[in-house]
């Protein structure tokens, strides 16, 4: 079975990391990291620049595993489209609290694979 992780390079995303990695080794499962953008990428923080993903990639280096970095034109269905792909047995996303004004007027990565995902979603704050 697979684990597919919604990555970004803040604490929300290493914290998202952190859990899928160790529930993946736990359970002697694949790992698949999407760290995706929107096009947006030269002020997007959340797509993570290349020194990012290669400590990703060292960090994982010992498991099966499978990073995907790519511009897209919604991330929400990037990783939709990975945990379909992959047939998921679970998504894991960080998650931060935001105001119901923010929540309506930005919309969220996490609220839309939460409600969309066909397989069970962990979302999980930083400590």
């Amino acid at each position: 079975m697979t684990i597919v992780v919604g990555y970004t390079p803040d604490t929300y995303g290493r914290a998202a990391l952190q859990h899928a990695e160790a529930e993946a080794r736990e359970r002697g499962e694949r790992l698949v990291v999407v760290n995706a953008t929107s096009g947006q990428s030269l002020v997007d923080k959340r797509f993570a620049p290349e020194s990012d993903m290669a400590e990703v990639e060292a960090r994982l280096a010992d498991l099966d595993h499978a990073v995907r970095h790519e511009v897209v034109p919604d991330v929400a269905d990037a990783v939709l489209k990975v945990a379909a792909e992959e047939q998921a047995r679970l998504v894991v996303v960080g998650v931060r609290r935001r105001t119901p004004v923010g929540k309506l007027l930005l919309g969220s990565v996490a609220q839309r694979v939460i409600l969309e995902a066909a397989c069970p979603v962990l979302a999980v704050k930083p400590d």
